[in-house]
């Protein structure tokens, strides 16, 4: 079976860390994002995946190589401009035109039973199934409205007085005859341009509503509450890169540190992401915060949606919200 990972976007509320790199290419616990959903997809019987590429390519790639230490066979497509969730699929059309595939967001971490979907998916009938959660938390998704057991559409952000709203994953399933529905070579989303489409020419979108440990790594706050949770549950409380030196005397707690890291003795970290390349002097703390250094992004424009920061000595500063 095949499918495609979504991984083309700029990442731009997760700057700075994504500035020499895109999204999926950021490493969790040593592991690059996209690396987890290779590994979940491999999991469920797809040996082959599409990997769309538009912003810093060459890191995606450098983070997932041809494949082989994750299971499965890679073949990138690049995106000269970026063409949206479901132009992103007409793109790479070639791959999909036999046999129902899988198109799965490259921003998530999961564990939901895919096979289940599946077998939801054959069962309907559907020209495609999306997987949905319960949003308990009320987080700040898309309520996705069904009846029957199949999509109708897509709401407003959920509120205290919504009774079990469903979000969506960013996991889905096609058969080929959806891309008939997809315009060609143009920007589409899936969820405005094709699946209403779809549903008004008397298509069935199914609904498969799963269970599981589901997360989402869309800013920099989740990107480190996400990391916490994991090393948590992994018994630890700090993650160390490759070539990281921590002097004697240094206070490091929930935190991340990439690779090169350098910490000296006195500096306190807490909370905090130290990107590759850091230097944290003795007299430095950076608490709920995520660091890079300065001459990464020096001279260079924040995008629209990122934090705010500032030049901290050798670094740049971004403080993240408690």
């Amino acid at each position: 079976m095949r499918a495609i990972v979504l991984s083309a976007g700029y990442g731009t509320r997760l700057w700075p860390l994504t500035e020499d790199r895109t999204k999926p290419a950021i490493p969790i616990l040593g592991k690059p994002l996209v690396g987890y959903v290779a590994e979940y997809l491999s999991s469920h019987g797809v040996d082959e995946i599409v990997v769309n590429l538009h912003h810093r390519p060459d890191s995606v790639r450098k983070a997932l190589g041809d494949g082989s230490k994750f299971g499965v066979k890679l073949h990138y497509v690049e995106e000269p401009v970026i063409l949206g969730t479901s132009g992103a699929v007409d793109n790479a059309r070639e791959y999909f035109l036999d046999e129902t595939f899988i198109v799965v967001n490259g921003k998530i971490i999961t564990d939901i039973d895919l096979g289940a979907a599946l077998e939801t998916h054959r069962k309907t009938e559907a020209l495609a199934t999306l997987v949905l959660l319960p949003n308990t938390r009320r987080e700040l998704f898309t309520v996705v409205n069904t009846k029957d057991g199949f999509l109708t559409g897509f709401g407003r952000m959920p509120t205290a007085a919504d009774e079990n709203p469903l979000m969506f994953t960013g996991i889905q399933i096609f058969e080929p005859r959806l891309l008939d529905f997809i315009p060609r070579g143009v920007f589409s989303h899936s969820t405005t341009d094709v699946f209403p489409q779809a549903i008004a020419k008397g298509e069935r979108i199914a609904a498969h509503v799963g269970s599981g440990k589901w997360r989402e790594l869309s800013t920099l706050k989740r990107y480190l509450d996400i990391s916490i949770e994991l090393m948590q549950e992994a018994g630890n409380t700090v993650t160390v890169g490759a070539g990281c030196i921590i002097e004697e005397g240094a206070e490091i707690s929930e935190s991340v540190l990439w690779d090169r890291v350098n910490v000296e003795s006195g500096a306190r970290i807490n909370r905090s992401v130290l990107a590759d390349g850091v230097v944290a002097r003795k007299n430095d703390v950076f608490q709920n915060a995520v660091v890079v250094p300065s001459t990464l992004i020096e001279g260079k424009a924040a995008p629209e949606k990122s934090l705010k920061g500032y030049f901290q000595g050798e670094n740049f500063v971004v403080p993240l919200a408690v």
